[in-house]
Parts: structure tokens; sequence; C-alpha cells
């Protein structure tokens, strides 16, 4: 049987980077070398699977997409460290559709290119996987079979692969090119774009259409070794996400509730498919989910990404004065603030009866790091005035492992999660609270409330109840619930875009804490210190410019987003 390591899928090299990602001037310039692909398949089937791992390889490092680190810093979540860095261009307002940090439009659309080129040329798969092998004894019937099995399972995640393609673009861009087959040489490859309905249309359907060819649990599977590749889950997640992005303010700008509900019944599809398959369920361990195998092992996890073990997180974002170190990405003390004290606040500790996702999330002064205790004071281990140290007061903990010796080489394996159940019952109780109000659950199992109060009171968070009355009251509750939670996970820049809500909060400045000690030596923190301003043109930025060499090469076709 040829099973494939999610590992060979990221990382595929060789044959199909020269014949699928070759780069010429445009995207859809890029042609596939029919003849030779053609010979290659023809050669061994063992071809096919790397052909069905191609559309893989074109994810994206979510621990690397600016200044090969987390996308925090683009939004009000953090600050970067470095002086000079990509992620400026975002903070000043610099950027162009020349000069775009986050240009991934290209990458895109060759995974796009790669799924179109696997579905066509593999339709007649279970012909092609019986040439020249036994399928007469037992076990060659038995090795057919599952090469049958894992054939039609790639193709239906290669539907599902071009249909996430086509979401982080229309995330990015609003409406894109629609390009549904490998284009040849012959074919006119300045397309006009798609509007952005038209593209949440096709991703919901190639979802509706494809999601049954999907394997249903790969960890409870005789195929458990191709756990990380797509599954049902995942398809139904990326649906629901799509109609959640399209019903939001920036795509639904009157208010359409018939989107929310359509969300609503996206995200209840999901959360009872994961009830009645028993996979899905909230991680009672908040920090740990994070790290090492943990997310992968997790039932919260319903799709993450695997990366090799590497020490880069780390080396990028331990605090300067930790040998190896870099200080990184730094959080704001804006995020900071948002982090609810459970009980009275105490005054000589601003980080005591909190959330406790803040110190799951964020290394704070005088707390425990590396084996160290961290002391930002004038003089202390870590004085702010060190050069290199975080400009915030505050280091990034989520994600990242505390034990490590950089100077020695130490590595681990880091999983980044795409989907997980605790952002599905955030979208799940922000649909619902849009579509029917907080309190009435439609039929369904949960209402919103019931939703968003099942992620603040799992174990381990264990956070008091919401018990905001009405629909704007729990929509605020919401926005605050999903800034917490789902800090530092790719999520705050695009909520804030979605929502409409990037004008005000993106033109605030970057804060952060000073730390001093008083004449007793006790700590002291002034939280009001302006580290960075920022600038978000509600003219043009609440989507990406595409790639002026696009618009250019298109000879007019490609009509450039609005104030770019």
């Amino acid at each position: 049987m040829k099973r494939k390591n999610i590992y060979v899928k990221l990382f595929f090299t060789g044959m199909l980077a020269a014949t699928i990602s070759s780069c010429k001037k445009s995207f859809l310039d890029t042609k596939i070398d029919t003849s030779q692909t053609a010979q290659t398949l023809n050669s061994n089937y063992n071809s096919l699977y790397g052909f069905g791992n191609a559309p893989y390889t074109y994810l994206r490092n979510e621990f690397a997409i600016i200044d090969n680190n987390l996308f925090a810093p683009v939004s009000d979540e953090a600050k970067q460290t470095a002086a000079s860095s990509n992620v400026m261009l975002f903070n000043n307002g610099s950027w162009n559709a020349s000069n775009n940090p986050d240009n991934n439009y290209a990458n895109y659309y060759s995974g796009i290119r790669a799924a179109n080129y696997f579905l066509e040329n593999s339709g007649n798969y279970k012909w092609f996987l019986a040439m020249n092998r036994d399928t007469i004894s037992a076990s060659g019937k038995l090795s057919y079979h599952n090469d049958v099995l894992n054939i039609a399972w790639y193709r239906g995640e290669a539907h599902i692969l071009r249909a996430w393609y086509y979401f982080e673009l229309a995330k990015r861009y609003g409406g894109v090119p629609l390009v549904t087959k490998t284009l040849s040489i012959t074919d006119n490859t300045n397309i006009a774009k798609a509007s952005y309905d038209d593209i949440i249309n096709f991703i919901t359907s190639e979802v509706d259409n494809f999601k049954d060819s999907l394997q249903v649990n790969w960890k409870t599977s005789s195929f458990s070794n191709n756990d990380g590749r797509l599954s049902k889950g995942a398809a139904l997640a990326l649906k629901a996400r799509a109609l959640l992005f399209a019903a939001s303010p920036l795509h639904n700008s009157a208010n359409d509730v018939t989107r929310w509900q359509s969300a609503a019944t996206a995200l209840h599809d999901l959360v009872a498919f994961g009830q009645a398959a028993g996979q899905y369920a909230l991680d009672g361990d908040y920090r740990k989910y994070f790290l090492l195998n943990n997310t992968l092992t997790s039932a919260e996890t319903i799709w993450a990404i695997r990366y090799p073990a590497n020490s880069v997180l780390e080396t990028q974002n331990y605090p300067i004065t930790t040998q190896g170190g870099a200080s990184g990405i730094t959080p704001s003390q804006n995020l900071v603030d948002d982090y609810e004290y459970t009980s009275a606040p105490d005054p000589l500790n601003p980080y005591a009866n909190r959330d406790p996702r803040l110190s799951f999330s964020i290394v704070t002064n005088n707390s425990t790091w590396n084996g160290r205790i961290i002391n930002e004071a004038s003089g202390g281990t870590d004085d702010m005035s060190i050069t290199n140290t975080s400009r915030t007061g505050y280091y990034l903990k989520k994600f990242v492992n505390d034990s490590f010796n950089l100077t020695q080489g130490q590595t681990a394996v880091h999983n980044f999660p795409i989907f997980r159940y605790g952002e599905v019952l955030l979208e799940y109780a922000e649909a619902m609270n849009e579509a029917y109000g907080p309190d009435n659950a439609n039929g369904y199992a949960l209402s919103a409330r019931m939703a968003l109060n099942m992620v603040r009171s799992r174990a381990g968070v264990q956070m008091p109840l919401i018990i905001a009355a009405g629909q704007a009251s729990f929509r605020t509750a919401i926005k605050h619930e999903r800034r917490i939670e789902l800090a530092f996970e790719d999520y705050r820049y695009w909520d804030l875009l979605r929502w409409k809500d990037a004008v005000t909060v993106l033109n605030q400045p970057i804060r952060g804490v000073a730390v001093g000690k008083d004449a007793s030596g006790k700590f002291t923190y002034n939280t009001n210190v302006v580290v960075e301003n920022r600038v978000f043109d509600v003219v043009k930025m609440y989507y990406y410019p595409f790639p002026q060499s696009e618009v250019s090469k298109s000879k007019g076709i490609l009509i450039q987003n609005q104030g770019w």
C-alpha cells in the first residue's frame, strides 16, 4: 500500500517542482509540461501519489508568514522587535501593489493549478492503478484496493484544497479570477476577477459535492498514518468559515440575515457531525495544546498543518537576553489589557487574578520563563534599556516551547491548528447570535450563549459565564472572546477587517508597559507607554492590492482593487 506521510506532502520536491511550480511572468503563464508529466505518469503509477500530494505542497508555513514569524504584529496583538522589518510596511501604511510582504497570490494559484491538474489526469485511476501489478492474489487485491481508496480520497482532498486556496485569496483580495482547469498554451490567461460571492459559492459547492468522498476520521481508520490529510470535518469547517466571512459586515453591508442563517446552519452541521462521530472536544490544557504533538493528538483539532522539528519559533521569539534569542514579536499592552480580571486587581501585580489564558499565552515581568525569572526593571536581567529587548515589556509564549537550549541546537515539532473546535464554537456563537439572538437555539442543540460559555468554562480556563443580554451586547462579548481565545493564531487581523472594525482599532497606537521598582524594591508598572503609531487607510486597506505585475500583464482585464 502506498500511503504517504503529511511531511512528504508539505515538502514534495524534484519532479513536481520542475513541472508544476516553475515561475514565469504571471501565475497564469505557468504551464505544466504535459508531455513530460504524461510520460512520467505512464512510467509508474506511484507518480499518481505524487500528483495527489502536489496541492498540499503550496500550504503556507503559518509560523513564518511575515518576517519568518507569526502574523500577529500586523494587528494590534503585537509589535515586531526588529527595527527593520517587512511588517513595518503594514504598520505605517507604506505597502502597495508592488511591495506587499504578504503576497502569496502566485503561490495560491500554483496550489489551485496543481489541484486542477491532478483532477484532470486521475479520472481513470482505477484502471491506471491496476497496470503491471498483481490484482489476483489476496495480498495483491488488498494492495490494489487500498491504493484505489487512497487516490479516491486524494481526489476529494484536491477539490477541498482548491477551495481552501480560493478562500485564502478571497480573504485578501475579495473577488479573484476563478480558474477551474489547467490552462494550456492556447488558453487566454487574461481572466477577469469573479465576484466575491461567486468565489464563496464555488467554495461551498466544492464542499457540498465532495465532502462525502473524504475520510471521516483518519485517527480511527486503518489508514491512521494518513492523519494530517484533509477530512470531512475539515471540509465542513472550511464551508462554515467561508459563509461566516460572507455574512460579516465587510461582505454583507445590508446585513442580510439569511447570510448569517446560512453560516449558522453550516456551523450546526459541523458541530453535529463532530458530536455524532465522537471526534471533537475542547482540550483541558490550553497551554500544552499548542505545543509539540499535543495539537495532533487532541480531540480539539479538526485539521492541523505539521512541520519538521526545528527551533525557528523559539530562536525568533525568546528574549534577546536568553542566549540565541531575538525577542521577535512581542505582545501589546492593548491585548494584555483585554484579559479579564477574575477577582479584585492586585495593586502590586497587574497580572494576578486574570483570565488564565494570559499566563498561558504571554510572558510577563516577574514570571518564570526558560528556567529563570523575567526582570525588566532597571538593572534587571531583562532591563528594557538593553538593545533589542521587548519594546512592549512582553514576550510570546503561545506555541513556544519554554525549555530550549538554543545554543545546543535543540529542536521540536511545531503544529499549527487551521481548524479547531474552540474556534468553531466561537464561529457558531457569532453566526447564531446574528441570525437568532443569544438564546434562541432555532431547534439546534446549542444556542449562541451555550456555545460561547462552553469555551469559557472548559477545564483549565473556567472563566465566568457570559450573561450579557441582547444581540449587541452579546456581539461585543463574542468579539472579546475571539480576541483572547484565538490570540496569535492569525485570526485577529482578518476579524477586524470582516467586522469593519479595522479603521478604528488599527489606527490606535500600540502600547507597552514600563517596568520599574519603587524605594522598597517592589515592581512598578506604567501600562500607558506608546510604543508605535499605526496607520490603516479605510479607503483601500480592507482588501489587498492585486500584484501590479498581474494587473499590468492582464492589459486591463484584471481591475485593481479600490484605492491601490
